[in-house]
């Protein structure tokens, strides 16, 4: 009877367990979804392909959908890309490091009929007096102050601000053509944000800015608006668009000399102490003589000691003697090649030595005779000094 009711006390836990289980789930997700709320958010993935090194993208898709032809390049290549009188380049390069050559051939072609849109040089470098290309054959100098902001007010939209960051400019020719402005009075005059000007059948746009054509600044409607009107004398002719986003550079020398020296004076001064560090040293003609090694000795002197004093003197008598043999083999090879009495003989004639004490030299020590030990070993050095 006590194993069914073991067994139903098991069961009535189990369940009663799974239920609280299940009341602590339903528990846990009624509280989520009391505290949570679903939500999307649009994140903005980084520019891929040609987008992320044109800032002129957005504008082409633009003209494409639009029925234009166009064409985007980093740079003006004028023999590679012939223009025709019907066709517009925008182009978003310092004017400063247009070649003088190209400049000319781009008024030329202007005046047949062209259209062409420049800006002004970015402001933080002082000009003065400097010509700046195709903006001194149009009667136009930039300013050398700080820019401002300039108003743009599209139908009902509310005010909205351009060229913040660009540099205004004046000018000096009363001749110019200007066909459209968008200017303010100061104490000198009018300064110019931007301005149309005609060149024999065609006309310039000069403006002093135009980074409201960048692809993430290009969805604003007062940026449409007016990209529309500043593309606007070519727009029915059929041409093709030319978009320069980097006008032509000057030589890769010249950069660095302008703005790279900063960076390479350090790596020069580090290369010279590199090479100064790395450079051999003058020293003496001759290497300085070795020095003793008392260590050495030490050890040679010890390990004789160790060896006599366990009764190895056989061992050091057989040492001393072969390097008696092996000084008299260089000394008197004859003699060391003879044997017995011939060999004492020649030995005793090289050393002046009498045979007895050649011979005597030559004999192996008495065992357990310390005394003759000695004494044959002094002899036998001797006899190796006299070779």
């Amino acid at each position: 009877m006590s194993a069914p009711a073991n067994q139903g006390r098991r069961v009535g836990l189990i369940s009663l367990v799974t239920v609280l289980g299940v009341l602590l789930g339903a528990l846990a997700v009624w509280w989520f979804l009391d505290t949570h709320e679903r939500v999307s958010e649009e994140v903005k993935l980084p520019a891929k392909g040609e987008a992320s090194y044109n800032p002129l993208y957005a504008l082409k898709l633009s003209l494409r959908d639009a029925g234009r032809r166009v064409e985007s390049r980093q740079r003006l290549r004028l023999s590679e890309h012939p223009l025709k009188p019907a066709d517009t380049v925008l182009m978003m390069g310092d004017l400063r490091a247009l070649p003088v050559a190209d400049a000319e051939a781009l008024l030329d072609w202007v005046a047949e009929g062209g259209h062409l849109i420049v800006t002004t040089p970015a402001p933080g470098v002082a000009i003065g007096d400097a010509d700046v290309p195709l903006l001194t054959d149009l009667g136009i100098a930039p300013y050398d102050d700080v820019p401002e902001c300039m108003g743009l007010k599209v139908d009902a939209l509310a005010r909205h601000n351009e060229f913040c960051n660009g540099r205004r400019f004046y000018f000096y020719d009363e001749e110019a053509q200007v066909q459209a402005a968008w200017s303010e009075e100061n104490e000198d005059g009018l300064d110019y944000g931007y301005a149309r000007v005609g060149w024999g059948e065609g006309t310039v746009d000069v403006i002093a800015e135009l980074d409201f054509l960048r692809n993430e600044k290009l969805e604003d409607v007062q940026h449409l608006a007016l990209t529309r009107q500043l593309l606007q004398p070519n727009w029915d002719a059929r041409g093709t668009f030319h978009l320069i986003y980097s006008a032509d550079m000057p030589p890769l020398w010249k950069l660095l000399l302008d703005h790279g020296w900063r960076a390479l004076l350090p790596l020069f001064l580090a290369l010279l102490v590199w090479l100064w560090m790395r450079a051999e040293r003058l020293g003496p003609q001759l290497p300085a003589p070795p020095m003793d090694r008392r260590s050495l000795l030490e050890h040679v002197q010890a390990s004789g000691e160790h060896l006599y004093r366990y009764g190895r003197r056989a061992t050091l008598y057989a040492a001393v003697h072969e390097a008696f043999m092996r000084r008299l083999r260089q000394r008197d090879p004859y003699a060391a090649a003879l044997d017995g009495p011939a060999q004492i003989e020649a030995i005793a004639r090289r050393t002046g030595l009498s045979k007895d004490e050649v011979e005597a030299a030559l004999r192996y020590p008495r065992s357990g005779d310390r005394k003759d030990f000695v004494q044959r070993i002094a002899r036998l050095l001797q006899l190796r000094r006299q070779l």
